[in-house]
């Protein structure tokens, strides 16, 4: 009895650790991220967070309700995807915006907050020139990527798409229905250094 004890207690602490592993390393993964966003920035170029890594920082995204922002890498593939939400659409450091963004991320991690965002909400978007551009929701939807796939050219180079999978409580991570944040750049606002915080 107590060596079945002592096995059900093993696999249930690595079940334990498995689960956690995800969520874990995308939060230690962002204070490497940051790491490199700041330098980045002041080389206004590509800027690897770690030697080995086939991403790099390319923005800095300010969900609303959030107290931090969330360092944005190059891609949407399953690597970067990982540490942190993927430009799969946008500009490179040092390129001014001539297109929509589109970043995509996991609704387990980074892009969970997604799951409360409204229309109107305010999101904030910094490229390596160190300017906030604010943003304002527009629309909040549920696509079945099956039926229906994001066309670009609905978008101008002042929209923002953030996708994710839907729903955001599934097991089933490979499923085909999408969430998709449609947000419209508020013009009336300046870029701006705003704080972190504003």
């Amino acid at each position: 009895m107590g060596r079945m004890l002592l096995i059900l207690v093993t696999l249930s602490a690595g079940l334990l650790l498995a689960g956690l592993w995800i969520p874990l390393k995308a939060v230690m993964a962002q204070e490497l991220l940051t790491l490199a966003w700041a330098r980045t920035q002041a080389a206004q170029q590509q800027s690897p967070p770690w030697p080995w890594a086939d991403t790099w920082p390319v923005a800095q995204l300010q969900l609303p309700g959030e107290s931090s922002a969330l360092v944005v890498l190059s891609g949407g593939h399953g690597e970067s995807l990982a540490f942190g939400p993927g430009q799969v659409v946008g500009p490179e450091p040092g390129v001014q915006p001539s297109a929509p963004v589109v970043i995509a991320g996991h609704r387990d991690t980074h892009f969970r907050p997604l799951e409360a965002i409204r229309p109107e909400d305010p999101v904030r978007l910094q490229f390596a020139d160190g300017d906030w551009r604010r943003y304002r929701v527009a629309s909040v939807r549920v696509v079945d990527s099956r039926q229906e796939q994001i066309e670009l050219g609905r978008y101008d180079q002042n929209s923002l798409v953030l996708v994710t999978c839907y729903p955001f409580d599934s097991v089933d991570a490979s499923g085909p229905l999408r969430f998709v944040v449609e947000a419209t750049r508020d013009l009336s606002h300046p870029v701006s250094a705003l704080p972190a915080g504003a």
